[in-house]
């Protein structure tokens, strides 16, 4: 990890002061424990040096592999997560067991449970159908499930949807967090809220997510209608009333806040014209 620093670090005093980040050690059960491998978990500087260590280990090389490939090699990768797309299968299969080959130099290996070879894009369909199989798997990646659909004229079709799982994590955050709130009054409730679903839309509001958000707002309003009967056991909150409260304070979906991918990465492959 130093020595990757020091191709870009000059001053010794950062160098020495990242090194004191590596040897912190962590906390485990109010005791500290000293860490001879790997960045201390939870640390502030974690995520930079995971980055830069992947940026040496993995990143500068697969960008060297791409050029030996047959056909147009895709990676898009965030923090330790990343997708790689191959446009031929001999490709994806090549890649994937020299990279195994390539980490473990650096005392990295893949996830055996998260790393998978899938067949994927716009043909994916047609040759999946023509051997008998069914529709194209599905992957998730950044927390949304990518899927291959089509449009209504037929073409291919990107389709994400937000993960079922992360969508019941998040409404069980609020739900606990709004029983901590539950004796405030609807405007403070409905104000946190409101800010809530704007957060959540800024980060799920992508084309083809449109109804897991209206789902989310719906669950959100129902979460919202417990937690006012419960402050009472005579209620007069009714379903009709909620429904005023929840338009007032509760903003519905855009239709979307990102653009395509397409329009916002102008990835080329092997300089070659952008990938559309």
């Amino acid at each position: 990890m130093i020595e990757f620093l020091k191709h870009r670090i000059g001053d010794k005093r950062i160098l020495r002061l990242a090194q004191k980040w590596l040897s912190a050690g962590v906390l485990e059960a109010g005791k500290r424990v000293r860490s001879a491998t790997g960045t201390p978990q939870g640390a502030t500087i974690s995520p930079l040096l995971a980055n830069v260590y992947l940026h040496y280990s993995l990143d500068l090389w697969a960008n060297a592999w791409r050029k030996r490939a047959r056909g147009d090699v895709i990676i898009v990768r965030y923090a330790d997560d990343f997708v790689v797309g191959f446009q031929y299968r001999s490709d994806a299969e090549r890649f994937q067991e020299e990279l195994r080959t390539r980490l473990a130099k650096f005392s990295l290996e893949l996830h055996a449970d998260k790393t998978r070879l899938i067949e994927f894009g716009r043909f994916a369909a047609e040759q999946r159908q023509r051997r008998g199989l069914g529709r194209p798997e599905t992957f998730s990646f950044l927390g949304m499930r990518h899927m291959c659909r089509t449009t209504q004229s037929g073409k291919f079709l990107l389709a994400r949807n937000t993960e079922s799982k992360r969508m019941r994590a998040k409404l069980r955050s609020i739900k606990d967090e709004l029983r901590r709130r539950m004796h405030l009054s609807i405007v403070d409730q409905g104000s946190w809220l409101r800010s809530v679903l704007n957060g959540y839309y800024n980060y799920h509001a992508v084309p083809t997510n449109s109804g897991p958000l209206h789902r989310f707002r719906k669950q959100v309003t129902r979460i919202w209608l417990k937690t006012l009967r419960r402050r009472s056991q005579r209620h007069r909150m009714s379903w009709r009333r909620m429904s005023v409260i929840g338009e007032r304070w509760l903003p519905r979906p855009p239709r979307d806040r990102h653009p395509w991918p397409e329009q916002r990465f102008d990835v080329k492959t092997r300089g070659r014209s952008p990938v559309r």
